[in-house]
C-alpha cells in the first residue's frame, strides 16, 4: 500500500535518468571537434538567448514587467508567469507583472514574506515547487485571480539582490507534470539579470534610502510604488489638488445672484451626468452618494437660503460659507448620527465647488493637462478640478475609502491610490510618468520611457485614425 505524501510537503522531483533533447539538433563540430557551435534551431537555447538579449537592454520598468514573463513562459513551458517586487518597508511583495491572469491583479495582490509559498520562498531565499500547490497548507488564495487552482503545478524562484531577496518569480502550469530540476537552476540563473534591472528601477532602495530627497529639488529618478484603479500610462506636470480660500477673494456685487444661479445649474446638469454615466458603468450602488449631491444640489430650501444671504449683501463666499456651517451645525446637534455628520461633510464640499464655478478663485485654479496629486479626491474635484482636463491622479496612503475608487473611474485617467512617499518625494511642476497598469508613479522618468509612451500614444492615434476612415469607407460603400 503506497502512502500520499502529506498536503504540506513540498517537493521537487528528481531528473529523468535522460533528459528529451526538445527537438535540438545536435551541435556542430568544429575545429577538429574539439569544440561545439550551439547553433539556432535548440529551440530552449535559443529562448534563453533571446531572453537575456533581452532583459539586459536598458528599458522602462513597465516593459519589463509586461514582457519577461511571456519570454519566460516560453523558456519553461508555464501556463502562468507572475513577476512580485519586494516593496515599501521590505516586508511586502506585490505583483507587479503577470502572464496569464486578469490585468486587474497587478499592483493589487500583495503578500508578507513567508506568507504563502511565494512568501515562503523569498523568506527562506531558496526556490519552492509543489505539483498540488492549492492542497498545501501554506496555499495562499486571493480574490483578485479567479481560476488560479487550474494551474497547481508550481514553481517559485526568489530574485536575489546583494545581501536580500528583491521579489519572486513564479511560475505555475496546468496537469501534475513537476518542474525539473533542471527548470529550477534554469529560472535561479534568469533572475540575475531581472534583479539588475529593477535595482535599476530603483523602486525598492531610495523609499529606504538615508538621504532623502527634498521635496521639488534635483532631478534624480524616483519611482514609488501604489495601487492601480485605473489602467493606463500618461505624463504631464504635477498639480496639488486645491479648495478655494475660506476668506472670500472679491467684494459682493450685483452679479452675485445671477453667477450663484449659474454655478447651481451647471452643478446639476454636471451630477446629473455623472450619475448616468455611474448607470452605464454598472456603478450605480457604489455611486448612490452622488444621488445624495444631486438632491442637495436641487433643494429648494438650500438655495434659497443661499439667495436669502445674498439678498442682505453678503457675497457668493460668505453665503455659502454661511450654508455649510448651518449644515455642520445642525449635524453636531444630532449626537452619534453618522449619516448626518457625512451628509454636513457632503454639504461643504458641495458648497465649496459651488463657490469656484460661481466665483473662481485663481489660487486654487490648477494647470491644464496636470497629474493631480493629493491625499484623497472629491466630488469637488469631478466638478471643478476635472474642467482642467487632467492625465492622470495619485493619491497617498490616506486615500482610503469606498468613494475614492467610484470617482477615480467616473473621472476616467489613469490613476493609483496609496502612493508610498508622495509628497515626500513629489512637488508642483515635476515632470512623472503614471503607469497604473502596474501601479508606479515614476519622478522624472528617463527619456527611453517618455518616448516609448509617446511611441505608443502615436500607435494609438493612428489606430483611431484607421478605423475612423475605415467606417467612414463602409458607410460610402453602402
Amino acid at each position: 500500500m503506497t502512502t500520499r505524501p502529506p498536503t504540506d510537503a513540498i517537493t521537487i522531483r528528481p531528473p529523468p535518468t535522460s533528459v528529451p533533447s526538445e527537438s535540438m539538433p545536435p551541435p556542430a563540430p568544429v575545429d577538429g571537434g574539439k569544440a561545439l557551435i550551439h547553433g539556432k534551431g535548440e529551440v530552449r537555447l535559443d529562448r534563453v538567448l533571446d531572453f537575456v538579449s533581452f532583459v539586459t537592454k536598458p528599458m522602462p520598468l513597465s516593459l519589463l514587467l509586461d514582457e519577461a514573463p511571456k519570454r519566460i513562459a516560453s523558456i519553461v513551458q508555464a501556463d502562468i508567469v507572475s513577476l512580485y517586487l519586494l516593496e515599501g518597508d521590505g516586508a511586502t511583495l506585490v505583483l507587479r507583472g503577470n502572464l496569464g491572469f486578469s490585468g486587474a491583479a497587478r499592483g493589487k495582490v500583495r503578500l508578507s514574506v513567508g506568507e504563502g509559498l511565494t512568501g515562503m520562498a523569498v523568506e527562506c531565499m531558496r526556490p519552492v515547487s509543489a505539483v498540488q500547490a492549492p492542497e498545501h497548507v501554506r496555499w495562499r488564495p486571493f480574490a483578485e485571480i479567479e481560476g488560479e487552482s487550474r494551474y497547481p503545478v508550481f514553481l517559485a524562484v526568489p530574485i536575489l539582490g546583494h545581501n536580500r531577496a528583491l521579489g519572486a518569480i513564479v511560475v505555475q502550469r496546468g496537469g501534475d507534470r513537476a518542474f525539473k530540476p533542471s527548470d529550477v537552476r534554469l529560472l535561479v540563473s534568469l533572475t540575475a539579470p531581472i534583479a539588475s534591472a529593477v535595482r535599476h528601477a530603483q523602486v525598492l532602495d531610495e523609499l529606504r534610502d538615508k538621504n532623502r530627497r527634498r521635496t521639488g529639488g534635483g532631478t534624480r529618478k524616483v519611482t514609488l510604488p501604489g495601487v492601480p484603479v485605473v489602467p493606463g500610462r500618461c505624463l504631464g506636470a504635477v498639480a496639488a489638488l486645491r479648495r478655494p480660500a475660506t476668506s472670500p477673494t472679491r467684494k459682493a456685487g450685483g452679479e452675485d445672484a445671477k453667477l450663484l444661479r449659474w454655478a447651481f445649474e451647471t452643478a446639476e446638469k454636471a451630477l446629473s451626468r455623472l450619475v448616468g454615466r455611474s448607470q452605464q458603468l454598472g456603478m450605480a450602488r457604489d455611486a448612490a452618494f452622488l444621488s445624495n449631491y444631486l438632491l442637495m444640489v436641487s433643494d429648494e430650501r438650500m438655495r434659497s437660503r443661499a439667495f436669502e444671504l445674498i439678498g442682505e449683501g453678503l457675497g457668493v463666499a460668505q453665503a455659502l460659507g454661511t450654508v455649510a456651517r448651518e449644515a455642520v451645525r445642525a449635524a453636531n446637534g444630532i449626537v452619534g448620527d453618522p449619516f448626518m455628520q457625512e451628509r454636513a461633510r457632503d454639504m461643504e464640499d458641495l458648497c465649496d465647488a459651488l463657490l469656484m464655478l460661481a466665483s473662481p478663485d485663481a489660487r486654487a485654479e490648477l494647470p491644464s493637462k496636470a497629474v493631480l496629486i493629493g491625499d484623497q479626491l472629491t466630488v469637488f474635484d469631478l466638478l471643478v478640478s476635472s474642467r482642467a482636463h487632467p492625465v492622470g491622479v495619485a493619491l497617498t496612503e490616506r486615500s482610503a475609502g469606498p468613494r475614492t475608487q467610484v470617482l477615480l473611474k467616473l473621472l476616467g485617467v489613469p490613476a493609483i491610490i496609496d502612493t508610498e512617499g508622495l509628497f515626500r518625494w513629489a512637488s508642483p511642476g515635476d515632470v512623472v510618468l503614471i503607469d497604473a497598469d502596474h501601479g508606479f508613479l515614476v519622478i522624472n522618468p528617463s527619456r527611453a520611457e517618455m518616448a516609448s509612451l509617446r511611441a505608443e500614444r502615436r500607435k494609438e492615434k493612428s489606430s483611431e485614425e484607421e478605423e475612423d476612415e475605415g467606417a467612414f469607407d463602409g458607410d460610402a460603400g453602402d
